[in-house]
């Protein structure tokens, strides 16, 4: 696996008609600065708006992935997504002038193609990899749907489809090595669906640019040559179509004899684009779509976030998320007011875990009290404050030129004593964030635990404002 960030070396065009909108399309691939992501630019639209590839802009699965910025609205990306991210290209600018890549024959090899043909180079900027530690899933058991991310020293895919179709019946495919296998073995694999479901698409004003040029059709009716016949008249299909001996309309011949699960595998690998970094861990998936694709991208993503958030990138984090030398890099405070030892754990913009270890040296127990040392209440609030103050960090670009002012506490309860010797674990739950001119403000509740037993807990209200 490539260390450096990839773009193509000059702009280079394609031009075809969107699968679903059957819109006429020219779309330019541009090289792109490093740390710029993927970028699907609108130039038919006034002032080329712009949508970000990733996770955070998907606002439609039926059928394909939509993204979706303000009025910058691209349909169906995750074969143009699959071919970078099978090129391991990190940075590209992709120019359309209208709302749909073209289909071009179903499947991403036109667009590997031509990137090719512009040529690939290395940026000086470092790749970061999310690398998966430990497993992670997403199921759905009423549709036998499974996904599972197992760590690995690079990016693999296992598939396996299974439908009740003499035609497809069940399928099995693994993607090992992305260099020597995507191009030739993945990339030309096009798209496919069923005979039955084709009047229903077309009815829900998709496929109009679908044909039987860009996609295999399988057939899956009792009804022979007759409803074939039926669905031609109904949708007004120009092509010449039959019941094929294979089970496939028109006999069209397979690429692969595993096609199907080979483009089920490409979709997948366009979803998980939208983490927005290339990763590494082998993913086991039974009888995913979009949906599930999608889903687990956004579990991806949300690590990804924390990881990089963290320092954590690229290495390995035992326990803990984020060590001392991390936390120092994010908080401002430092002796004797650095109340944080560790961050467990943090979920992006939802949760934060995060421990104190409590020693007879804290200089507070020299007064607080003689003979009887206490933990002051107030700095236990403190200390729960920073965790939230690294959880409401983890919201804002560039945290090392920022600081929390806290504005309230509310609900303050104190059961029991802290003492030498103890570990505190506090645990935050961020329960709104709302951006202002003057910067982001959020409100939490936190708990504050030692060996299971609640101590503290309160509500905090906090903002992040410049140092």
């Amino acid at each position: 696996m490539y260390e450096k960030q990839r773009t193509i070396k000059k702009e280079i065009t394609i031009s075809g008609i969107g699968l679903h909108t059957g819109n006429n399309c020219t779309m330019t691939f541009k090289p792109a600065p490093p740390d710029s992501g993927v970028r699907f630019v609108r130039t038919d639209l006034p002032d080329s708006p712009w949508v970000q590839a990733d996770i955070d802009h998907v606002v439609d699965i039926s059928r394909g992935t939509t993204l979706q910025h303000g009025e910058a609205k691209v349909y169906t990306v995750e074969h143009v997504l699959a071919a970078f991210a099978g090129l391991q290209l990190d940075i590209i600018v992709v120019e359309l002038d209208n709302n749909e890549p073209p289909v071009m024959d179903g499947s991403s090899k036109p667009y590997v193609d031509k990137i090719l043909e512009a040529g690939i180079e290395n940026q000086d900027a470092d790749k970061l990899y999310l690398e998966i530690d430990t497993p992670m899933s997403y199921g759905e058991p009423e549709r036998g749907v499974d996904l599972v991310v197992a760590p690995s020293d690079a990016l693999r895919i296992t598939f396996m489809i299974d439908y009740k179709n003499p035609a497809l019946g069940t399928q099995y495919t693994t993607l090992v090595d992305l260099e020597k296998e995507f191009v030739e073995e993945f990339a030309p694999a096009r798209t496919f669906c069923f005979l039955s479901e084709v009047e229903a698409m077309r009815n829900a004003n998709l496929i109009k640019g679908g044909g039987l040029d860009n996609a295999v059709v399988i057939y899956d009716s009792d009804l022979g040559q007759v409803e074939v016949d039926r669905i031609r008249k109904a949708l007004n299909l120009k092509d010449e179509a039959f019941v094929g001996e294979t089970g496939i309309i028109n006999d069209i011949k397979l690429r692969f004899y595993n096609e199907p699960v080979r483009h089920k595998t490409l979709d997948l690998l366009g979803d998980l684009a939208l983490i927005g970094a290339p990763f590494k861990g082998h993913v086991l998936a039974a009888r995913s779509g979009h949906k599930a694709n999608v889903a687990l991208a956004k579990k991806m993503r949300e690590l990804y976030k924390k990881k990089k958030f963290a320092g954590a990138l690229g290495k390995k984090t035992g326990k803990a998320l984020m060590d001392i030398d991390a936390v120092l890099k994010v908080m401002p405070h430092r002796y004797p007011m650095l109340l944080v030892d560790r961050i467990l754990d943090l979920v992006p913009e939802k949760t934060v875990t995060a421990i104190k270890n409590v020693t007879i040296n804290e200089p507070f127990f020299q007064g607080h009290f003689p003979g009887h040392p206490i933990m002051p209440g107030v700095l236990i609030l403190e200390a729960m404050a920073q965790a939230g103050g690294v959880l409401l960090m983890n919201t804002v670009d560039k945290p090392e030129n920022k600081v929390v002012y806290f504005m309230s506490i509310d609900k303050a309860k104190f059961r029991k004593p802290v003492l030498p010797g103890d570990q505190l674990r506090f645990e935050l739950e961020m329960k709104s964030i709302k951006k202002t001119s003057r910067g982001s403000i959020c409100k939490m509740t936190g708990k504050a635990f030692v060996d299971g037993n609640l101590t503290t807990s309160a509500d905090f209200m906090a903002m992040v404002v410049d140092r």
